[in-house]
């Protein structure tokens, strides 16, 4: 980490120091020295703590042009952040600045200047691969803040758009990761508050623009939920996230943005257009410094999980997942287990992150 000094170091040696720390986050609070997320965990740098106005000022450096009228006035906003390092590279963040006590506050991740493959994220290819067949329909990846949903999105759209034939638009708050430009397919990459207003129009205008997958960042209200599931009915595979636990709370969670007069309507709706939900957590490593273990629940849209989410049973749902293996659904404790037998976890995480933590077995010494 950088050492202690006098005067407050600059906002591009904090995000230089970032990626040569290999963390994936740096977080900017004031009377806090500034802090980083290396494999999981916060580590405190060794510089003093920052005043308010210097953090303002940082952050107020890095914002981009477009956005920094909205930048003093907003409570909350997110924006890309591109620099050119020291050593040559360019490097690019995902930025979001917001009020604590008054006082702005500012957190930073660090994007790979290069997809990750599914190798080393540790996500199935073949769950990818399921789902880059698809012509139509609505693919959930849900999970916690950090939990690796946006990079698995990256991923498949990568998949995508490297076999070629596809019109691919990304709606984005902020745009991350750049795909190159391939011979055969077209992507355009859209960032809320920049390109368009907001997720809901950037999908609607996105219709218009002939395509044949849309990447949507989140899905957080009632007019993007109605336009995504509109624009899988109409023979368009949509991808996107949204902050849930597990599989069939992504189910929950969906149907809850709407009015309960409407639940049924949806429900079914839903259960016709939604294809797949993959549920995400990223685990701390059970060999300290190294990277987080990527633990899934996949859940493929077959008959019975169908007609859970129409009848709005979610037991049912969660039944399905248990015995769906035959259909190549992965169940979380699976997959925990899974990483335990390969010693990437510790017995104690895994038992942690388990539905069902006394079926977890200990590692075979």
């Amino acid at each position: 980490m950088l050492d202690n000094q006098t005067a407050p170091p600059t906002i591009q040696a904090l995000l230089e120091e970032m990626v040569r720390a290999d963390a994936s986050d740096l977080h900017l609070v004031p009377e806090h020295p500034p802090m980083y997320r290396v494999h999981g965990d916060l580590l405190p740098s060794n510089l003093a703590p920052l005043a308010a106005s210097t953090v303002t000022d940082m952050i107020a450096a890095v914002v981009p042009a477009a956005l920094r009228d909205r930048f003093h006035t907003a409570l909350n906003l997110d924006f890309s952040v591109e620099i050119d390092a020291a050593d040559g590279t360019h490097q690019r963040f995902r930025g979001n600045s917001f009020r604590a006590q008054g006082a702005f506050c500012g957190c930073f991740r660090h994007i790979p200047e290069h997809i990750p493959s599914f190798e080393w994220m540790g996500f199935p290819r073949h769950v990818a691969e399921e789902i880059a067949e698809l012509t139509n329909g609505l693919v959930i990846v849900t999970g916690i803040t950090g939990s690796g949903k946006s990079t698995t999105l990256a991923a498949i759209v990568n998949l995508l758009n490297e076999r070629g034939g596809f019109r691919i638009i990304t709606v984005e708050e902020p745009i991350e990761y750049i795909y190159r430009r391939t011979e055969r397919s077209v992507v355009t990459q859209r960032e809320v508050g920049i390109d368009c207003e907001s997720f809901f129009s950037g999908l609607k205008y996105g219709l218009r623009q002939d395509p044949d997958v849309i990447l949507v960042g989140e899905i957080r209200d009632r007019e993007t939920a109605q336009m995504a599931l509109s624009a899988a009915e109409t023979g368009h595979l949509i991808l996107t996230t949204m902050h849930t636990k597990d599989a069939k709370g992504a189910v929950s969670r969906f149907v809850d943005l709407f009015e309960p007069t409407t639940h049924d309507d949806i429900r079914a709706q839903l259960a016709f257009n939604l294809r797949y939900v993959i549920a995400q957590h990223l685990l701390p490593s059970a060999k300290p410094g190294e990277k987080r273990a990527l633990a899934l629940e996949t859940m493929l849209v077959n008959n019975p999980v169908r007609a859970g989410i129409k009848l709005g049973k979610l037991e049912a749902i969660e039944s399905a997942i248990q015995t769906g293996r035959a259909n190549g659904m992965i169940r979380l404790d699976d997959s925990l287990q899974a990483l335990l037998a390969m010693n990437k976890i510790s017995l104690d995480t895994a038992r942690r992150f388990a539905k069902s933590p006394d079926t977890i077995a200990p590692r075979p010494v």
